[in-house]
Order: structure tokens, then sequence, then C-alpha cells
């Protein structure tokens, strides 16, 4: 049928539900790539997890009121007026310059040395890890991580077709034995794998820090295996020592991708995060970042350059360090007193998580309603795994509530556990709930 014609317009022609054109009905035109896209576990918490009378231990939300943010203020409204024809303006696909030679000082604190024009500035760190999948993965191609291992790049993986392999982890971060079985398992079933992704400091989820040791010996096995390393280090400054970790990057400079943010060591809201890359990877990854988003916002890079320039930001950090680790103690004494037996849980030196395994016969994705109900949210450990491991294990953010509500919220988390084991030591395990998959390892062993 062709558009009618009316005082020599052309006229539309309106299509009613019923004729069936309707996109929604038609799901074959997706592309099939559309089929391992999954809703976030911890976005699907948010609506709930920020009702006022819920103790969220979820999401992982930097403390932003220790920013000085009425200087801060004056410095954004500074730069519209003296560089707002510069900061309003379309910029580079591969950033600010000047930040890209701060960025490589930040790094330098982890014993990276880096050049500029290896840098390039993204929409938070999760653009990154989308274009650095974008730029390698074919559909079937494996992706080693960690287990468990960060939400947003399961999702990322997923939404490219690769196939997520897991690789087991203890108290000093992923085991390199684990690592080496896991490349022999996938080559021996003539699998091809791209990519190791890690995330060494102050792990999301579980907590861990990989160690000097076993930094240099994955290296040297993804190496010689001729296996990209991405290396995911958003935490890396927020340690509750003294000590600031050597990034795997800083010793192996040709076959580590490097992502970096500003989210956890300023603030997430004006999305500005990095990849460090070898020259010819940066060049695909500049075209991807042209092609995605034609450059990343001037305005926020710039304004970050000038908080680099003219604010104590080291200081801030410190800050920072010293809010988390009181918050990481106050929810350490507290699964101390009330978790019941059996249950056992990571002792983080920085970031902003622990992860909590619970005695056999848990579903923590099932339980989530019921600590809604009470007025207490976490993230069900099932939704850290992409081969369905997790259901004991749940994930606790301390870095936003203060102590006050972190006591408090542990307090409701231990009562619906509680409730938990009551009904399964009344009617049994199986009576009590269905477990939806098999239990993973514990924090000592995933």
């Amino acid at each position: 049928m062709n558009a009618g014609t009316a005082g020599g317009r052309t006229q539309p022609v309106h299509r009613s539900a019923a004729t069936g054109t309707s996109l929604d009905q038609h799901i074959d035109r997706y592309a099939q790539r559309t089929t391992g896209m999954r809703a976030s576990a911890i976005r699907a918490l948010f609506a709930v997890a920020n009702r006022p009378e819920v103790v969220s231990l979820a999401g992982g939300m930097p403390f932003l009121r220790s920013l000085p943010l009425e200087a801060l203020a004056v410095e954004a409204s500074e730069l519209v007026v003296q560089d707002g024809l510069t900061a309003l303006q379309y910029g580079s696909g591969q950033g600010v310059p000047e930040l890209r030679e701060q960025i490589c000082q930040v790094m330098a604190l982890e014993g990276i040395t880096a050049h500029p024009d290896d840098v390039m500035v993204t929409v938070g760190s999760q653009m990154a890890l989308d274009l650095t999948t974008r730029i390698f993965i074919d559909p079937g191609d494996v992706i080693l991580a960690e287990a468990p291992s960060y939400v947003g790049a399961l999702g990322t993986f997923q939404s490219y077709q690769a196939q997520v392999v897991h690789v087991a982890m203890d108290d000093d971060g992923l085991i390199p034995e684990a690592l080496v079985a896991a490349i022999d398992s996938c080559r021996a079933s003539g699998r091809r794998i791209k990519l190791l992704y890690t995330i060494p400091n102050f792990h999301n989820p579980a907590g861990v820090t990989l160690s000097d040791a076993r930094r240099a010996r994955i290296a040297e096995i993804c190496r010689v295996a001729d296996i990209a390393i991405l290396e995911d280090n958003p935490y890396g400054l927020l340690g509750f020592d003294d000590r600031l970790r050597r990034a795997i990057r800083a010793d192996d400079a040709d076959n580590v991708i490097y992502l970096g943010s500003f989210s956890k060591t300023f603030a997430p809201g004006l999305r500005v995060g990095w990849v460090l890359a070898p020259h010819a990877v940066r060049e695909k990854l500049v075209l991807a970042n042209e092609s995605a988003t034609l450059n990343p916002p001037v305005f926020n890079q710039m304004l970050i350059s000038r908080y680099l320039s003219g604010f104590d930001w080291r200081g801030q950090i410190k800050a920072y360090q010293q809010t988390y680790a009181e918050r990481r103690d106050t929810m350490l004494a507290a699964l101390a007193e009330m978790m019941p037996e059996g249950t056992t849980w990571t002792t983080p030196d920085g970031g902003f998580y622990v992860w909590v395994t619970l005695p056999p016969g848990f579903d923590t994705a099932a339980m989530l309603p019921r600590a809604v109900t009470a007025r207490v949210a976490y993230v069900p450990g099932t939704a850290f795994y992409a081969d369905g491991l997790g259901t004991r294990q749940l994930r606790l953010s301390y870095c936003f509530p203060t102590p006050e509500r972190i006591t408090e919220g542990v307090r409701r988390l231990a009562g619906v556990i509680a409730s938990e084991l009551d009904v399964m030591q009344t009617f049994g395990t199986s009576a009590a709930r269905p477990i939806s998959g098999p239990s993973s390892p514990s924090p000592d062993t995933a």
C-alpha cells in the first residue's frame, strides 16, 4: 500500500498493531548475539535497594560525601567560563591529550611506564571492556575468567557470544595450575582462547588480591600460550595498607591490555575510564571507540584533568581508604558475631567487597526476596558465574552504607539466614528450597 497524498504532500501510512508489523512480534529480526544478553542482577536490585528503609549491601557505590563538592562546583563553573568553547565541543576519539598524560602519572604509582599515545580514554572502563571484546572476539572464542568474576564483564563477553571458562581462585587470587589446566582442556577440545580476564587487586566480587609471585607466573603462562591478558584494575589505589601492588602490565607491556577508571577514586557519574594497550591494539580500539561514541565527553575529561592538577587527589584517595577500611572492619566484625556456624567469608585488604559462602543447602538467589522483605539487599553469587555456580555464595558491599547501617544490615541478613536454617532443619534441605544449580566451591577455592 502506497502513501497517500493531500495538498501535494506525501502522507505517512499508519499500520495497526493487528497487521503484525510491530518489532515486538519479530524476534527473528534481532542479531543472533542478542541471545547472549542478560539483565544485570545488580541493576535489577537498584530499584528496591535504593528505598530508604532497605539497607543495601549490594551495589558498589563510592562514598562521595567526602569529595570537596563546593570547590568542584566552582571548578566546573570556571571550566565553562574559561574553556567552554573547547570543553563543550567535539573532541578526539582517543581522549584529551593532557588527561592522557596525567593518566600515565597515575599508572606510574603501580610501576607502569607508558606513553600517552598508547592510552585511550573511554566512557568508563565498562566501555573499554566492550571495545576490547569487540575487536578480539569472534562467536565461540573462549575468554578465561576467574571464578567468580565481575558481572559486568560476563554480560559483555556473553553479548559478543564468547564462551566464558572459569578458572579457580584461592586466598592468593588466580591459581596458576588451574589456569594451565583450563588452557589445556580448552585446546584439547579444539576451542580457541583469546583472552584471560583478571581483576588482580581487591577482586570484585571475591575480595582477594593476586599475590606478587603469581602475577609473574600468570603473565609467563599467558605469554607462552599466546593469550592476551585483560587486566581490569579499578580498585588498585584503594588498598588498606601503605603498599601499592605492582600491576601485571608493569612487567609485560607487550601482552597486557590494562583497564583503569576514575569511577572508584573520584566520581562514577563522570563516566571516565581508560585503556592502555600495545600500539597496534590501541589503533583498533580508537577506531572502535569512534564508531561507538565519536569521542568520550570532553567536558568530563577536562574537569577530571583540572581535578588532578589542582586538587589533592592523593589525599582524597587516602580519605577513601580510611573510610572503606573502617567499614570493612565493621562488616567483618558483624559477620563474625552474627553469622551461623559453617558460614565463611573473605577478608579483603582493599576495595569494596566481601564474598560470603553459606552452609550447604542454601540458594542465595531464592533467598533474596525474603531478604528484601526483611529490608536488606545483597547480590546472589550466581550473578558472578557464567556456568550456574554460586548458589551458596553472595556478595556484600561495605563502601556506601555507614558503619551503623552495615551492622544493622548484617543483623537483618543473619535473621533471614537463621529463618532459612530453621526451615531446613524442620523439613530438610530439598523441602525447604529447591536448589537451582550446583553449589560453587568455598571462597578458599573459588
